[in-house]
This record gives C-alpha cells, structure tokens and sequence, in this order.
C-alpha cells in the first residue's frame, strides 16, 4: 500500500509543474489527483521511453489498458498482471512499474473513474505510437493533445465532482490540458527531433507552436478567473503560471525555465 509520503516523493520525482499544487490539496482529494497524475505519468514514460521500439510501446500500453479495463474494485485489484506486462527486460522507470499501485492510490469510490481514463489514454497513445505520431496539420495536433492532456483536464473535473460537488465547463479543461501539452512540445522540442519524433504540424514552426500554446492557455486562464475561491482554483495557478513563465523563457532563448524561477513563481503565487 502506497504512502502519502511515497506517493509525493514519486511527484517530486517527476513533475515540479504539478507536485506543489498536488500536494496542497485537502485530504481525499489530493490522493485521487496524485493517483490519476502518477498512473498517466506511468504512461508518458512508457511513451517516451528511449530505448524501446514502436512495437513495444503498443503492446505495453494496450496490455496495460486491457488490464485496467478488467478490473472492478481496489480490493481485488489484478495487480501481479502488470507485474507481468512490466518485466524487468523493458528496463521501464519506477514510476511506470509501479503502476499498479498508483491506481489503488485514490479513495475507492473514485478510483475506477481514473482506471477508465488511465485505460483510455493508454490506448491512444498506442494508436499514435502505431502512426508513428504523424500530424499533418491543426486536427490532428488537437487529436494528440486532446488523447494526452486535454483528458486529463476532464478527468479533473470529474474528481472535484465528486470530492465536493463542484461543476466546471470541461471545454475549458481540455484546453488547459491542450495549452501545457503545447508549452511541453515547444520545452522538449530538440529532444524529440532527436528521437525521430516530431509533434508539430507539418509547416508550423515554433511561432505557429507558440500561438496555439497561448491560445488554449487564455481561454483556461479567462475561465479559471471565474471560479469561486477553492481548491480547484489554486490548484491550477501555479501550472499555468509556470506554464506561461516557460514561454517567456523560451522566447529569450533560454532551453527551460530555470530553477531559481520557479522557486520564485511558489513563492509569489502562495
């Protein structure tokens, strides 16, 4: 069984954007953000991983979609199935072979929501691997970021839902996912070149990137500005902040935003 303590450190580990505000939530609710953040991470970096090829990376995720579709409660939850999905010749990160436990995380009224999204996602990202990620123009960019991020922002929405009752537009999720998907492409963008990977459409170049980027990440922020004091406000403040403060560092030719910025950013926005 995870701790609280593990679960934040496996945050720390891997995200800054997204450890910090995760770990200011209430109780209940942190656990079910942390559990649906570290399962999609689990997948990212199967996603991404270096050293595995195309086919691979299908069969993992599909695997493992088709595991977390066949599942029904926490306590009987198949969690030596993954261990045989995830075998040690896949050299997979922790955070990935952990994945098992990271969907027993959340609260348990909660957690077949996240398995059904993890699922989903899981089985996207395996049909974009499949297509060798090929974005011809603006469609299938809001395709891809819509399979990887911008469900991400209404699985959310769903877990506020049901930890306080809270209804917010998932229009606007998805475009708080799209908006941080974009600042990521832009941040990684040699990287993925690198690996032979590359998410623009074809034709656009990092200001055609950049504009799209800006554009879904207004439309959060107008939305986020009407919404009642809370959790969820907070929550997304600083991941917008950062996400916005990355783009002006980009801009000035710098590769990433530096720590001491970052640092800064918590402090301001509390």
């Amino acid at each position: 069984m995870v701790s609280p303590d593990e679960a934040l450190e496996m945050l720390e580990k891997t995200s800054r954007t997204f450890s910090i505000p995760i770990g200011r939530l209430p109780a209940g609710l942190q656990e079910a953000v942390a559990s649906a953040y570290l399962c999609m991470r689990a997948l990212d970096e199967i996603e991404d991983h270096p050293h595995l090829n195309a086919r691979t990376k299908v069969r993992l995720l599909r695997a493992a979609s088709q595991v977390l579709q066949a599942q029904t409660e926490e306590a009987h939850f198949a969690g030596d199935a993954f261990a045989k999905i995830f075998n040690a010749r896949h050299a997979l990160p922790e955070v990935s072979l952990r994945l098992a436990e990271w969907a027993c995380y959340a609260p348990e009224a909660i957690a077949p929501r996240i398995w059904d999204a993890t699922a989903a996602m899981a089985e996207r990202m395996a049909s974009w691997i499949a297509r060798g990620w090929k974005i011809q123009n603006e469609a299938d960019l809001d395709g891809y970021t819509f399979a990887v991020a911008g469900t991400v922002g209404i699985l959310l929405c769903d877990i506020w839902a049901w930890f306080d009752g809270m209804q917010m537009h998932r229009s606007h999720a998805i475009q708080f996912g799209r908006g941080l998907q974009a600042v990521n492409m832009l941040r990684n963008r040699s990287e993925d070149l690198a690996r032979g990977v590359d998410f623009f459409p074809v034709g656009w170049t990092e200001a055609h990137m950049t504009q799209y980027a800006l554009h879904n990440l207004s439309h959060a922020e107008r939305y986020a500005t009407l919404l009642p004091p809370g959790p969820f406000a907070s929550f997304i403040q600083l991941p917008l902040a950062l996400a916005y403060a990355t783009l002006d560092a980009l801009a000035a030719g710098e590769t990433k935003l530096s720590r001491s910025a970052v640092i800064q950013l918590v402090q301001r926005i509390g």
